[in-house]
């Protein structure tokens, strides 16, 4: 290879952790580097926080990781991040406060108060109950604030020093004066941008900081789940995917607004089409939380994954609710607990692994289910993220959800999409779908296995009856403690 071909810096601002990549002009990921930070939940009932700094130097180490393999020369850098969480700084772009993360439940009433206000609900407020909340509760945090910014947003300001709010096609926002009016000064907001427009270059020091040229264009960015949305190489209608993060989702492309209880409805980042998608808390990481927090790092993730494929479907009629970190989509309470139901002498390691991994599949059906009750189609799922390297739990995901499972050749789409950003942004490609059929393809693909059907239904029963008879027994056990 070209040691100085052109190459796009995508960073993926996660929950848990950065991941930054170099990706070929034709979407080849060439290097990729990651780095890890925390999740601070203790400040208060439902808080969940992270700190700015943190992130910033998980930037700096991946980065730095990457230029240290020398594949190519960068040309642009396309970034996204989780949200809807606020990040508040000052003028020189250092925190004020914590970030308040999108996993934060401090400011429903200020959520609510907004919406009213403003007539936009829902994720489209992007960090803003959250810094309503600031502007009321931490009056001398605001005083210091001169921004409220979103983690991509964020990211790009310590990178070009340039503040921008990056929108996608006809995405509704709230009116800045109705925003004012609430009391959230509109002179904290960012100017307006476009996704995928370049908001400025990199400075000295920022440059210094990663080990990168100067002057190279950063991209607006996008929340990450629309970032991952292109790097899956999504298209049409019907086009669907699953992030297979550590919080987990499910989005699929249609061609009109729908109403559809507990999920988000908002315009694509493809012109002409809408996204329906739902994101939990904490699906991705129930696997890791087993090997990690109950068998204490004895055993691979790997081997797990090969004794649950040894094992029944359906574990033998063990069904876990992966509710660790309270639920989001479909039921949206931060309350929710986990439950393992159905345990026998005779249930071992290989089947509570099996029922965990049966359990994120069933997560998306669940939040499948009101989409196509609403007249959504699922043409085809497509997998990321770290659980879509096995061919196993790809097929429990296509058996259990019931459709046809695509598994593109980047697995990181997040950071693909980032970059794809960069090139449409640097005018590497047309535009948007010229880039995604550019820089995108699939690996390979599962069918559901149609005997296992009768299986996963009556699982699939269980699981969803799980939540509404356990929640009234163990909510009043939350807090309990000697």
């Amino acid at each position: 290879m070209n040691a100085r071909e052109p190459v796009v810096l995508g960073v993926d601002l996660g929950t848990a952790e950065v991941k930054a990549g170099l990706v070929s002009l034709d979407g080849r990921l060439l290097a990729l580097a990651r780095s890890g930070y925390e999740l601070d939940r203790g400040g208060g009932h439902g808080w969940a926080e992270q700190d700015p700094g943190a992130w910033w130097s998980a930037v700096v180490s991946a980065v730095r990781a990457l230029r240290a393999s020398s594949f190519g020369e960068i040309v642009a850098i396309g970034v996204d991040g989780h949200g809807p969480t606020l990040v508040a700084v000052d003028g020189r772009g250092e925190a004020t406060r914590p970030a308040i993360t999108f996993l934060d439940a401090r400011a429903s009433a200020e959520a609510d108060e907004l919406a009213a206000a403003t007539g936009v609900r829902g994720w489209a407020l992007g960090g803003l109950p959250a810094a309503l909340w600031v502007e009321r509760h931490q009056p001398e945090v605001a005083a210091a604030t001169r921004w409220y910014l979103t983690t991509w947003e964020w990211l790009a300001y310590r990178l070009t020093g340039e503040a921008a709010a990056p929108l996608i096609p006809s995405q509704l926002v709230p009116d800045p004066a109705r925003v004012n009016t609430a009391g959230i000064p509109a002179d904290r907001l960012p100017r307006v941008a476009r996704t995928g427009e370049v908001v400025g270059s990199v400075t000295e020091t920022a440059a210094a900081a990663l080990g990168v040229r100067a002057g190279r264009p950063v991209v607006g960015g996008t929340v990450d789940a629309f970032a991952s949305y292109l790097g899956a190489g999504l298209l049409e209608p019907g086009d669907a995917y699953d992030p297979g993060g550590s919080a987990g989702g499910f989005g699929v492309y249609w061609d009109r607004p729908v109403e559809v209880p507990g999920a988000f409805v908002t315009p694509a980042p493809l012109s002409g089409l809408f996204s329906v998608g739902a994101a939990m808390a904490a699906t991705g990481r129930a696997l890791d939380w087993y090997r990690d927090q109950v068998l204490v790092d004895t055993i691979a993730v790997d081997a797990l994954l090969a004794e649950a494929a040894q094992t029944p479907a359906g574990a033998d009629g063990l069904v876990f609710l992966p509710y660790l970190a309270g639920e989001r989509s479909p039921i949206w309470d931060p309350e929710a607990r986990g439950v393992l139901a159905g345990l026998t002498l005779g249930h071992g390691r290989a089947h509570i692994s099996r029922a965990i991994i049966e359990a994120s599949a069933l997560a998306i059906r669940h939040v499948a289910e009101p989409m196509l009750a609403a007249g959504v189609r699922v043409n085809e799922m497509r997998v990321c993220g770290g659980p879509a390297r096995s061919r196993f739990w790809n097929g429990v995901k296509a058996d259990v959800t019931g459709f046809p499972v695509a598994v593109p050749a980047v697995l990181e789409t997040a950071v693909l999409g980032a970059a794809i950003l960069g090139s449409v942004g640097i005018g590497a490609h047309l535009d948007l779908r010229a880039a995604i059929r550019a820089m995108t393809r699939i690996e390979s693909r599962i069918e559901p296995t149609p005997a296992l059907a009768p299986v996963y239904e009556r699982l699939f029963e269980a699981y969803r009856a799980l939540y509404p008879a356990t929640a009234p027994v163990l909510r009043p056990l939350q807090g309990l403690s000697a």
